[in-house]
């Protein structure tokens, strides 16, 4: 510890206090889990004990002297003392009023400025007469959304349908606890860059939630990449604050950066990757990778747009990828509000504040009973522009996405300014149309020339090109006046800095710059960029403002394009289908060519193909084929389009489609579906005339959907991706009829003692309990099947041997022995899982002769393969992050599952398996991405399944019947 801090812990008995149990802590190796356990102190307790947010209780203190071991009369002497210093200080209070004449340090200096220039969101609409007012604190403003992540370390599945969640959703906080690296997937206006200033600000206050403990100590870096790219090279350390230009940069002490990102101490916030040209994205993440290289125990976090990048761009570097998915209903319902109450705060007169709660309660109304603009309201941007409309239109709100941003572009651009008495603000008066018109040259320049920020100098000198032209504008004043003018009273520039110039969001960005490339006739621009993903909200938008004969035109164009090249064919296709919901009128002729390229890509036949045909908007609906004909990988990823589009016509096809499937097809997609729509009607209408309803794996995500499990008994399997506490989940279950149950947020569960209500049960998954310390009341149970995930470092096992008729086992959870030899499972095992994070040596397994499939997570050392070879009944093997130049021979082995992270190493496979008679091997996230088959010819009779391969060679050497790629490639006709 620095000096300084050692002065400033002495002067603080609360922080030499928390000092105390923190380093004790470390010194027993306990998590915060491990701790809470053995006090029976809450989280936030034990937290605010150690963090020294305020002063802890004998009681407490004695709790904590107990579980460490340690001594607790010199805490108590701390603690009195603690309890005498003024309790409304901090400890920054307490350094001023002991050393007035003291300077804060840089460090202090820095975070009070990351606080201050982060805390304030622009929010669209808030109180049109006044632009300064349209900012919402943070802490009001801020609310946290889910992010999905597919999860990884699962055992890896052959291609058919099984137990494993295809997303895991948790709130923001949630999702991010544990991770070191995320790369963060969002839409345009989803909440990204919010969430950024969100850690940011709760980092420099030191006011990360419980769930973030880890991350809590870390020195934000906002690094956003439209303003790095303008200046040149990307930056390293010692120039992160004059990149992004902190007036504080000049004060920055010598080495500072790099020491605070060497010790682990940096919170790096990258946002933006989709804002760097697609040529110089290569450059970018060898920036990122340099800095990961040098500052490993950094803490990073990245922002992109789904399509700007590929799936697994910064998986090499270990990064978790997760996606911000649209808000809710019930999150909707709470940002309405909450844009309403800070509305409230700035009206004028109480007959205003009635009005906006008068309007309030009547847009809740609205967004709830409309299911097509619930959908419309998804993202925190397009909820704000609702919102500001609803109130400017007096409850009167347009249909389509178009008709909001023409409606939002005028609301912004004239403000009522007259009829708020402000008739020439700054001496100038600008009608609607010249604004826009000045305003398209800007946006124009900024997508032509791939930026989302220019040089205030390159803004003025466009304002001053155009004024020429435009008489009425030039004797109003100067360019630089007219673009201040712009800045000040549209609502849709700002400054972030004194020299640049952007638009408060990138959306209204697209929007005007498209009108400009068409009004210019720019068509060959247009579609030779459209391979581009920060031209495709442009090339939709061109559409929007092209008169009937200019948008054929354009798709035309864009459908010759994409046949004449093979590379963007797909992508092409797509965006002309996704075009032409934004047309007002199109050319038959022009509309059946795009729905027959379009038909030609269906159905999809993936979860990425789902997602990025859902991006198309409602119309592809009229595009989805039934389920009749489907092939087997169709029919789920069918189902996920259209559920994922949502509204009443996608509702409408769900329905006919469940009705239609085949008896025996149970799709785990048409489960997941509900989350979409009204979870009562979902149960009513569709699961339970689903013709196989026992077949159904029922997964429950809201409490609304737990609620409508009434409709669905009895239930036969159920898992539960919400936190419920033990009564709750059983409340609908069966006794009699219940066999499989999965719980993934088990936070809330104290015991286990409701599982005993189940006896029909055979199947049970827990996850995520950190309550629980044991599983002893499971003893006895006939549970053929269990699964143990993210237990807490104290859990017991001890009870697994009192499981007589236990055969599969999976533990994806940190295990306490040095190797399996000390597990005490029952001998009988068949099956046996185990995650790479266990911790636990391979040792041992050989204890259970019976196991026939395996699955592990972890590389084997040379010991450990010869301890699996001498398995004589294992038949299926499982393996990722493995090398098999430490593998032996294995006959017995008929299926074998890869998951490689690097090279699959598949010339070594003939040589360990003999005896193969099918292989499966997943490339997702493996670096790079491809596999060569030859050398399994050696191997005769084999069947092969490849998933997520971006190249396969060899397959000339085998017929197509013995070789299965998901996706399944499309070839010209099918």
């Amino acid at each position: 510890m620095e000096k300084q801090d050692m002065e400033d812990v002495h002067e603080d008995p609360l922080a030499e206090l928390a000092l105390r149990l923190r380093t004790l802590r470390a010194q027993r190796g306990l998590q915060m889990g491990g701790l809470q356990q053995r006090t029976g102190l809450g989280r936030t307790t034990v937290s605010q004990a150690l963090n020294g947010q305020m002063v802890p209780s004998e009681a407490t203190l004695v709790a904590l002297a107990e579980a460490l071991g340690a001594d607790v009369e010199p805490m108590l002497a701390l603690r009195q003392a603690a309890a005498r210093m003024p309790q409304n200080l901090s400890l920054r209070a307490v350094r001023r009023s002991v050393r007035p004449t003291v300077q804060p340090s840089f460090e202090e200096r820095y975070l009070s400025y990351v606080a201050e220039r982060h805390s304030q969101l622009t929010v669209v609409g808030l109180d049109l007469s006044r632009p300064e007012r349209a900012r919402w604190p943070l802490d009001a403003a801020y609310l946290s959304l889910e992010l999905a992540e597919r999860p990884t370390g699962w055992p890896a599945g052959s291609g058919e349908a099984d137990d494993r969640p295809s997303v895991v959703v948790k709130r923001a906080e949630n999702a991010l606890a544990g991770c070191r690296r995320v790369l963060l997937r969002g839409l345009a206006g989803s909440g990204k860059t919010t969430l950024l200033q969100w850690l940011a600000v709760a980092a420099a206050h030191d006011e990360l939630p419980d769930e973030l403990t880890d991350w809590r100590g870390q020195i934000p870096f906002v690094l956003p990449l439209r303003t790095l790219v303008r200046r040149g090279p990307l930056p390293e350390p010692h120039d992160f604050l004059s990149a992004v230009g902190a007036p504080l940069a000049a004060s920055q002490p010598e080495g500072w950066a790099d020491e605070v990102l060497a010790k682990g101490e940096a919170l790096v916030l990258v946002d933006g990757i989709d804002e760097v040209p697609q040529e110089h994205r290569g450059a970018t993440r060898d920036w990122l990778e340099r800095l990961l290289a040098a500052y490993k125990d950094a803490h990073f976090v990245v922002t992109t747009r789904p399509s700007a990048v590929p799936e697994g761009w910064l998986a090499s570097s270990r990064f978790t990828e997760l996606s911000v998915r649209p808000m809710s209903a019930p999150d909707i319902g709470i940002f309405v509000g909450r844009w309403h109450a800070a509305a409230r705060q700035s009206a004028a007169t109480e007959a205003e504040r009635s009005q906006l709660h008068g309007l309030e309660a009547a847009l809740q109304m609205t967004v709830r009973a409309q299911r097509d603009l619930a959908q419309l309201s998804s993202t925190p941007l397009m909820c704000a522009l609702i919102c500001a409309l609803h109130r400017d239109r007096r409850g009167h709100l347009p249909h389509s996405r178009v008709e909001l941003y023409e409606a939002a572009l005028s609301m912004l651009l004239i403000r009522r300014d007259l009829e708020r008495s402000i008739e020439v603000p700054e001496g100038i008066q600008l009608t609607e149309h010249q604004s826009v018109q000045l305003l398209q040259r800007l946006a124009y320049w900024l997508i032509r020339n791939r930026q989302t920020e220019m040089d205030r100098a390159t803004a003025e000198a466009l304002v001053g090109d155009a004024l020429p032209a435009m008489q009425a504008v030039a004797e109003q004043g100067t360019a630089d006046q007219v673009l201040m003018h712009l800045v000040g009273r549209s609502g849709l520039l700002r400054q972030p800095t004194m020299d640049t110039i952007d638009f408060v969001h990138r959306t209204f960005q697209d929007y005007l710059g498209a009108k400009a490339a068409i009004e210019a006739h720019d068509f060959p621009l247009l579609v030779n960029n459209a391979h581009d993903d920060q031209w495709e909200d442009v090339i939709r938008m061109a559409v929007a403002h092209a008169r009937p004969a200019e948008s054929a035109d354009l798709l035309h164009r864009l459908i010759e394009r994409g046949d004449a090249e093979d590379g963007h064919r797909s992508r092409l296709h797509l965006l002309a289908a996704a075009s032409l919901q934004y047309a007002t009128e199109i050319d038959p002729d022009a509309r059946r060519l795009v729905e027959q390229r379009a038909r030609i890509l269906m159905p999809p036949r993936s979860q990425e193909e789902a997602e990025e045909l859902a991006a198309l908007g409602p119309g592809i609906l009229d595009l989805l084929p039934g389920p009749e004909n489907l092939e087997a990988d169709e029919v789920g990823p069918v189902i996920k389009t259209a559920a994922a589009i949502g509204g009443d016509h996608a509702y409408a096809f769900l329905r006919l489609f469940a009705q239609s499937l085949p008896p025996d097809s149970a799709p785990y997609d048409l489960v997941e579906g509900w989350e979409h729509f009204s979870a009562d009607e979902y149960a009513r209408d569709i699961l339970l005339s689903f013709p196989d309803r026992d077949r159904l794996t029922l997964t429950v995500h809201t409490r609304d959907q737990r609620s409508a499990l009434r409709f669905l008994k009895p239930i036969t399997s159920v898992t539960f991706r919400e936190a419920f506490a033990a009564d709750e989940i059983i409340e609908h279950l069966s006794d009699k009829h219940t066999h499989a149950l999965r719980i993934y947020e088990g936070q809330r569960l104290k015991g286990l003692k409701f599982i005993r209500e189940l006896s029909a049960l055979t199947e049970l998954a827990l996850s995520d309990c950190t309550k629980l310390t044991h599983i002893k009341d499971l003893a006895g149970l006939p549970l053929s099947n269990l699964s143990l995930m993210h237990l807490p470092d104290e859990f017991s096992f001890n009870a697994l041997d009192s499981l007589p008729e236990l055969t599969d086992l999976s533990l994806y959870t940190r295990l306490p022995w040095e190797s399996l030899a000390e597990l005490p499972a029952p001998e009988g095992l068949t099956s046996l899982s185990l995650g790479g994070w266990v911790g636990t040596r391979l040792a041992g397994v050989s204890r259970w002769q019976q196991l026939q499939d395996l699955v592990i997570n972890a590389a084997p050392d040379n010991e450990e393969w010869q301890e699996i070879a001498a398995l004589p009944h294992l038949a299926e093997l499982c393996i990722s992050d493995y090398d098999l130049n430490h593998a032996v021979p294995m006959p017995s082995i008929a299926y074998l599952r890869l998951l490689p992270t690097s090279d699959p190493q598949l010339e070594l496979v003939p040589n360990f398996f003999p005896n193969l008679e099918r292989i499966f091997i997943n490339c997702r996230g493996a670096q790079p991405d491809t596999a060569d088959i030859t050398p399994l010819r050696r191997i005769k009779g084999l069947q092969i399944s490849i998933s997520y391969a971006s190249n396969v060679t060899g397959l000339e050497g085998f017929t197509p019947a013995a070789v299965g790629l998901y996706p399944r490639p499309r070839t010209a006709g099918t």
